[in-house]
């Protein structure tokens, strides 16, 4: 049987500390949260591999150490509320709560939220929104941070408008190698946004660029 606490030991050495992941929060929840809670079981023995985890119909997980990355650049911090969108079955929901925030967690895929569901159940850190991940949940906000858990063509102004003044949104803008982790703060009621790093996209549902108008 799989020694998932030694794996997971061995991914924050190898994997996370490798590519300048230094916040002991950050370390620290990746040692603490269990990766293979929220894989498909047939996938759980392949859950610390410094790849991502297909969940099937085009939705796939970021690989550990460019999570690591984000959430150092997104720097939660205890007392904040989260929004999370496209979290999938929650593995960044919880390492975001693990840090001691509350989190609300955004996903659109039915058999994705409903795992998230189970996974969460009775707790008090994280709630699991069932919707468009385009649309977020401004009901719940606004929020502190607004994380995508996934790449966009263009951040949309939908989910810019839940950003708390003097909040940010972090996310991955772009697809590929050339995408870039990009931080977006709420300041006198205005959005300034910075590139920060180059960090591999993966577009999330609903995100694609806009079709080119063509003669």
């Amino acid at each position: 049987m799989a020694d998932f606490a030694i794996q997971r030991r061995t991914m924050v050495d190898n994997q996370i500390r490798t590519v300048d992941v230094t916040d002991h929060g950050v370390l620290a929840a990746f040692l603490t949260v269990g990766r293979e809670a929220f894989v498909p079981p047939a996938l759980r023995d392949l859950a610390y591999l410094d790849r991502p985890i297909d969940f099937g119909g085009g939705r796939r997980s970021m690989q550990p150490a460019q999570l690591a990355k984000l959430v150092q650049l997104a720097a939660p911090r205890a007392g904040e509320k989260v929004l999370i969108v496209g979290a999938a079955t929650g593995y960044t929901a919880a390492i975001v709560a693990d840090m001691g925030a509350t989190v609300v967690m955004v996903e659109e895929d039915a058999a994705l939220a409903a795992a998230a569901k189970a996974n969460f159940a009775g707790s008090a850190s994280v709630t699991v929104v069932e919707g468009p991940l385009t649309a977020g949940a401004p009901a719940q906000g606004p929020y502190d941070l607004v994380l995508m858990d996934g790449a966009v063509a263009e951040m949309p102004e939908a989910l810019l408008a839940q950003v708390a003044e003097g909040g940010r949104a972090v996310y991955v803008e772009g697809e590929g190698n050339s995408a870039l982790a990009t931080v977006s703060v709420r300041s006198s009621g205005r959005i300034s946004s910075r590139a920060v790093f180059n960090l591999p996209g993966h577009l999330l549902p609903g995100f694609a660029p806009a079709p080119a108008f063509a003669l």
